[in-house]
């Protein structure tokens, strides 16, 4: 897994260092007039706005998340039930009317989750809510107990020189609430990188706050990493209120014990796989405009906002096209990515697969933040910021010239020089579900994924019709 995440990382530079690359073709629009693109920029807001008005009466998006998550459930990378979601897609594409339906396969690393347990012994036995970390070790078979050393945030952890050895490290630290989820990326830190920190002081096990704003008992998981060296020692998320719970006895000056076993297994390389559909093009059909979301999920809960919502409205918006009879000039592509939660896997596979055809993807964009209504139309580009501004006058929602990397999966070919934008949506209860047993269909509400839905249909039809190819010169 350490080999896995080292050469996600490279891949990564080194698709940021050719994003300039001028042996990658871009995609020429033919010179118009003002007064013809004029006319044809009418014509387009126009057919969007009817895009809207059908998406915001339907249930397009809201019926295919609803089918994903009762039908599959739970979607673990690499697992059998992963493998049942590619089945699934394949055929709800081919249902809704997309063309050249097929799986781009590729193999990932496994892992699976086994026994958690934890509890204080001493001073005051009780029972712990946690969950193993994704690609955390195990503990030895008969679990471990030893005393508790208590960081009230990773940066406590990262500058003590206590000697930590055959202690279990507790990293607290809260996760503040924001519609746009910017506590995320520095509350994580502690889950991605806290085992390591903790190990290079000897610790023999960690326990975080889960990343996460709910107050309900519930622990959230997601994934992790060891640094190159350091010794690999079993981690854990707790739920907010035994974290709370925790520090209220260390408050009172005593000296924690705790037991905690853990039996998470690595299962060797797994087959996953990137399923695809598309609404070909009729005038520019190898020019593509990317919209999608992520396959797989996490196994605590159904994977409903996260991320069979974005499954849902960008096949919902799709559908919404295809309902109306509609024929973009340019490919519009639905991606359903797969393993994205374990390091973004389907979207570098993706990338490596296309790289010979990505001067010609003109715009790409996922939804992966819940189904919250979109309030922002994030992009930064001279070129084509006309035509974001009509889809955010559409949506009567501002423009924000923000870059984006246009969602996770999306990022490895951003860097490849894709242009990307996204629909920013209202996350600020996004992190009291995702990545728990309560991520759960009926979180979703159906008018606000009708939203989504509308917008991505409108992005899509926009910018499959327009003559930018958002690239600034």
């Amino acid at each position: 897994m350490r080999q896995i995440f080292i050469l996600a990382a490279a891949i990564s530079i080194t698709a940021c260092s050719a994003s300039t690359d001028s042996s990658i073709p871009t995609p020429t629009a033919p010179v118009e007039s003002t007064e013809s693109q004029s006319v044809k920029q009418d014509l387009s807001s126009q057919q969007a706005q009817r895009l809207i008005k059908a998406a915001l009466k339907g249930k397009q998006g809201y019926d295919i998340t609803e089918s994903l998550t009762t039908e599959v459930g739970q979607r673990m990378a690499g697992t059998e039930a992963e493998a049942r979601a590619r089945v699934w897609a394949v055929a709800k594409f081919k249902e809704i009317g997309l063309e050249n339906v097929r799986v781009e396969p590729f193999t990932i690393p496994g892992w699976e989750r086994g026994v958690e347990t934890a509890s204080i012994v001493s001073p005051f036995p009780q029972d712990l809510v946690i969950t193993s970390l994704g690609y955390s070790v195990a503990t030895p078979a008969g679990g471990i107990e030893a005393e508790v050393v208590y960081f009230p945030e990773l940066a406590a952890l990262q500058a003590t020189t206590q000697d930590l050895t055959g202690k279990i490290v507790f990293i607290s630290g809260l996760m503040e609430k924001a519609p746009d989820g910017a506590g995320y990326g520095p509350a994580g830190m502690k889950r991605r990188i806290g085992a390591s920190e903790a190990a290079k002081h000897g610790a023999v096990a960690v326990l975080i706050r889960s990343v996460g704003t709910s107050s309900h008992r519930f622990a959230h998981t997601g994934g992790m990493r060891y640094a190159p060296g350091a010794p690999k020692i079993p981690i854990a998320a707790m739920s907010g209120p035994d974290a709370d719970q925790m520090e209220r006895v260390f408050q009172r000056g005593e000296t924690v014990t705790v037991k905690m076993t853990l039996s998470p297994i690595n299962t060797g390389d797994r087959p996953s796989g990137n399923v695809i559909g598309e609404i070909v093009g009729s005038e520019s059909p190898e020019e593509i405009v990317v919209i999608g979301g992520h396959l797989d999920s996490w196994d605590l809960g159904t994977g409903a906002i996260d991320d069979g919502a974005g499954i849902g409205i960008s096949a919902g918006a799709a559908k919404v096209i295809i309902d109306a009879g509609m024929k973009p000039k340019r490919t519009i592509r639905v991606i359903a990515y797969g393993a994205e939660e374990i390091g973004l896997l389907g979207g570098f596979a993706y990338r490596d697969q296309h790289e010979a055809s990505l001067g010609n993807h003109v715009m790409a964009t996922e939804s992966d933040f819940g189904a919250g209504a979109p309030y922002e139309v994030h992009y930064n580009s001279a070129a084509g910021r006309a035509d974001m501004q009509r889809l955010a006058d559409l949506l009567e929602i501002p423009l924000i010239e923000k870059d984006t990397s246009g969602g996770p999966d999306i990022g490895p070919i951003k860097a490849m020089g894709v242009p990307a934008m996204r629909l920013q949506q209202d996350g600020t209860d996004y992190f009291d579900l995702h990545h728990t047993p309560d991520d759960t269909f009926d979180k979703i509400d159906p008018d606000e994924m009708a939203k989504n839905t509308a917008g991505f249909a409108a992005m899509a039809w926009i910018t499959a019709n327009s003559t930018s190819n958002y690239r600034d010169k």
